[in-house]
């Protein structure tokens, strides 16, 4: 690499771009983003293009501006994303690596090795499973959408309506989720943070714990083991999450997300160097930085958009009642369900993080009034 600091440019300007501004700014490395609009969270803080992510010849010129490319969501088409690397652009991740996280059912295929739900691409309601069992679309759904519970012949025949190819796995009657982050960097080095619980409530996380309470000190290692695997598996070159369901000490491979995630959050306020700093250093290859925690615990609670619009107000009551707690705003438009901020309480004391976090969430959402 030359002398100069080197710009990195980010496909999507939602929150988690908005997220890597910091560590960006504090190593001198420069950002520009490729937004859909100059609204967006991030769009609103950094230089960033505005056009659409799907246009090859829009992200060729302004992958010319860029030493390395790197993504914060799924969308881009992997033809596009060929397309720029064809180009003598240098991604990452690769799209050799990036196709699992955008096709499940090549990812089930990559991973058949790795302990993982009973799978199979079916088009037609005769191939199916005894019900119930999940059904996810191939492509394209994140956050709870594009994945349903089929119970019966009907429901499976009215998701092939609209998908004619879908990926249906077994259901796993899980005791928690758990999500382990991971960072591999070109040269090979890798580090993994403490796993983290996350919570859900219909289909999209509310809160996180980590190190993940409800696990032993023997699944967490081999959760560990497991993300380290296949990041070296997949020549990973960045920051993965992968989710898996935890049934006693058996691990289930859920999904993978190739990009900093929502369980990761925590990282910014409980650990020595968050997802989004170790992102950065990963794809530009330099030493990955220490993912230990900075206390025993740390628990993110996202806020979700509800009746409050106001999201400054509440920091008179919730900064005075805690001052420990620390908050995130995307500064997106409050929609009822979108994650609209997340806060983080760390310390040694579990159950008063959590109430903590929960308190905070539930009255920036709008639940509880005091």
């Amino acid at each position: 690499m030359n002398e100069r600091f080197p710009t990195v440019g980010i496909i999507g300007a939602g929150q988690l771009a908005r997220m890597t501004v910091a560590p960006a700014t504090a190593l001198g490395i420069n950002l520009l983003l490729f937004a859909q609009s100059s609204d967006d969270s991030a769009a609103q803080i950094a230089p960033h293009i505005v056009g659409d992510y799907r246009d090859l010849s829009a992200l060729q010129e302004f992958a010319a501006k860029c030493d390395v490319i790197t993504f914060e969501h799924e969308l881009v088409p992997l033809s596009v994303i060929k397309g720029l690397e064809a180009s003598g652009v240098k991604v990452s991740p690769s799209s050799a690596s990036f196709q699992y996280s955008q096709d499940k059912a090549a990812m089930r295929q990559k991973l058949s090795a790795y302990p993982g739900p009973k799978w199979r691409v079916i088009s037609d309601a005769g191939d199916s499973f005894d019900f119930p069992f999940i059904a996810k679309k191939i492509s394209g759904g994140y956050d709870g959408r594009g994945v349903w519970k089929i119970s019966n012949r009907a429901e499976l025949e009215e998701v092939l309506k609209g998908n004619p190819q879908i990926l249906i796995e077994e259901l796993i009657s899980f005791d928690c989720e758990i999500a382990v982050m991971v960072a591999r960097s070109a040269h090979g080095q890798a580090t993994t943070w403490a796993p983290t619980q996350t919570v859900q409530s219909e289909g999209i996380c509310t809160l996180t714990i980590s190190p993940a309470p409800v696990i032993s000190q023997v699944v967490a290692e081999k959760a560990q083991h497991l993300a380290l695997s296949i990041a070296n598996d997949i020549s990973l070159i960045g920051v993965m999450a992968v989710e898996l369901f935890v049934k006693g000490d058996e691990l289930f491979i859920n999904e993978l997300a190739m990009r900093p995630h929502n369980s990761g959050h925590w990282t910014i306020d409980g650990s020595r160097t968050s997802q989004f700093e170790q992102h950065l250093r990963a794809i530009l290859d330099l030493p990955l930085g220490d993912p230990a925690m900075t206390a025993g615990y740390a628990v993110m609670a996202n806020i979700l958009g509800g009746e409050k619009t106001d999201m400054y107000r509440p920091y008179l009551h919730l900064m005075a009642r805690n001052p420990q707690l620390k908050f995130h705003q995307y500064k997106k438009e409050v929609r009822k369900g979108r994650k609209i901020g997340h806060v983080t309480a760390v310390g040694e004391n579990l159950l008063e993080l959590t109430e903590i976090a929960e308190h905070a969430r539930d009255y920036m959402s709008g639940e509880i009034d005091e």
